[in-house]
């Protein structure tokens, strides 16, 4: 079920005041945020992304393409090994 568009896009504000100071200030290190759920805007093109999966950070850099998708589609938390080989 998607969120209601009375509401808007869920943006975690801890997040976007990182993306701003960091326009501001000109570096393109990193951010680390755990906020997967976070949608993407297009003043985060540009920068990049340390995502959390659970067990470690994925690297993301952000393009035109993946504005109002969420941070966590690019960051998999499963991996699938194959089925078991036939012995």
């Amino acid at each position: 079920m998607s969120r209601s568009t009375k509401k808007g896009a869920f943006v975690s504000l801890k997040l976007f005041r990182k993306v701003m100071q960091q326009k501001a200030t000109n570096q393109r290190e990193p951010i680390k945020t755990w906020a997967r759920a976070c949608t993407i805007r297009p003043e985060f093109v540009g920068h990049n992304f340390a995502i959390h999966n659970g067990k470690k950070f994925e690297l993301l850099f952000v393009t035109e393409t993946m504005v109002g998708h969420k941070l966590g589609e690019f960051a998999a938390t499963r991996n699938y090994h194959g089925h078991a080989k036939k012995t």
